[in-house]
C-alpha cells in the first residue's frame, strides 16, 4: 500500500484529470424517490470501523473507500449523504430492512440467504483469510487447521457462519476443539488476537491487509491464496428488497467506473486487487 502522503498526491493527481461533478447527472437525480428528492439527502449506515473501507472518527466523521464513493455517489444525484453508526451487522442489515436508512454502502457481503430482505449492488470482489500472531505460532494455514484454536470473528458476518461449520467439522473428525469468538467490530477482533485471547481473526482480507500494516509487525496475514470456504465472493451496498434505489446506485457506481473516480478511489486506499470488472445487483450465486 502506498504511504498516506504519497497517496494523498496521487488521488489529487488522478481527480484532477477526472470531469468535474460540481452539477449532479440530471437523468440519475430524476429517478430519486420523491422523499429522498425532498428531504435532500440519503441516510448510509455503517457498523462501525472497516477500513479501509469505512473508517468511523470523532462525531460520527467517516473516511475510507466506501466513505468516498459515497459521497461522490451523493454528488451525481446532488443529495446529501449522511452517515449513522449502529452496533453490529446485523443492525444494518435490519435497519435497512424497517425503512430506518436508505442503504449501506459497505461494502457487505453478498450472499444468496441474505437476498431474501436485501438487495446488493456489489462493487468489490473479496477473500477471507487469517490475521495471526508473528510468525504464525499456532501454524494456521487453512480452514482445516484451526481445530484447536481459539478464532475471533465479526458477529453475524459471513466468516461467522464459515468458521462456526469448521468448529462442527472440528467436533465431527474428533479433532481438538475450535473455538469460536464472536465479536461486533474489526478492532475488538483485532484486539483479541494482539493480547493473544485469540489465535486468529478470521475476515476480509482487504480490511485485514490494512489492520496488519497498522500493527508494525506484532500480526501477519495466514491461509492467503485459498478459498477457506468460500467460492466467488462479492459485496456492496445494501438497499432494501425491491428498492429503486438498487438500480440507481449500480447505475451510479458504472458512472464512477467509467469517468475514473471507482479507480481512483479504489487505488488511493491500496484496494486494487478488491476492484471489480463489472458490478451488478445480488451477483452471488453462493
Amino acid at each position: 500500500m502506498i504511504k498516506p502522503i504519497a497517496l494523498a498526491a496521487l488521488l489529487a493527481a488522478v481527480l484532477a484529470s477526472l470531469p468535474a461533478h460540481a452539477e449532479p447527472d440530471q437523468a440519475l437525480r430524476a429517478r430519486l424517490p420523491a422523499d429522498i428528492l425532498a428531504a435532500g439527502k440519503m441516510v448510509s449506515v455503517n457498523s462501525g470501523s472497516f477500513p479501509p473501507y469505512e473508517i468511523v472518527g470523532d462525531n460520527n466523521t467517516l473516511t475510507g473507500a466506501s466513505a468516498d464513493i459515497g459521497q461522490a455517489i451523493g454528488a451525481l444525484l446532488g443529495v446529501k449523504v449522511e452517515n449513522t453508526t449502529v452496533s453490529g451487522l446485523s443492525s444494518v442489515l435490519t435497519g435497512i430492512k424497517a425503512g430506518r436508512y436508505q442503504f449501506a454502502m459497505g461494502p457487505i457481503g453478498d450472499f444468496k440467504s441474505r437476498q431474501d430482505a436485501n438487495d446488493f449492488v456489489d462493487y468489490v470482489q473479496e477473500y477471507v483469510v487469517f490475521a495471526v500472531q508473528k510468525g504464525n505460532p499456532k501454524h494456521i494455514d487453512g480452514l482445516a487447521q484451526a481445530c484447536g484454536t481459539k478464532v475471533a470473528v465479526m458477529a453475524a458476518g459471513s466468516a461467522e457462519k464459515v468458521i462456526k461449520a469448521q468448529a462442527a467439522a472440528c467436533a465431527a473428525a474428533g479433532k481438538p476443539v475450535l473455538e469460536v469468538q464472536s465479536y461486533t467490530d474489526q478492532p475488538t477482533s483485532l484486539l483479541a488476537v494482539r493480547s493473544k485471547r485469540a489465535d486468529a481473526f478470521f475476515s476480509s482480507q482487504a480490511p485485514l491487509t490494512y489492520f496488519v500494516e497498522q500493527a508494525r509487525g506484532d500480526l501477519e496475514l495466514a491461509a492467503t491464496g485459498q478459498a477457506n470456504g468460500f467460492d466467488a465472493l462479492v459485496q456492496g451496498a445494501v438497499v432494501a428488497k425491491g428498492s429503486p434505489l438498487g438500480p440507481l446506485l449500480l447505475d451510479c457506481i458504472r458512472t464512477l467506473m467509467a469517468n475514473g473516480t471507482y479507480a481512483a478511489i479504489m487505488k488511493k486506499w491500496g484496494l486494487e486487487r478488491n476492484m471489480i470488472a463489472t458490478p451488478g445487483l445480488n451477483l452471488s450465486q453462493n
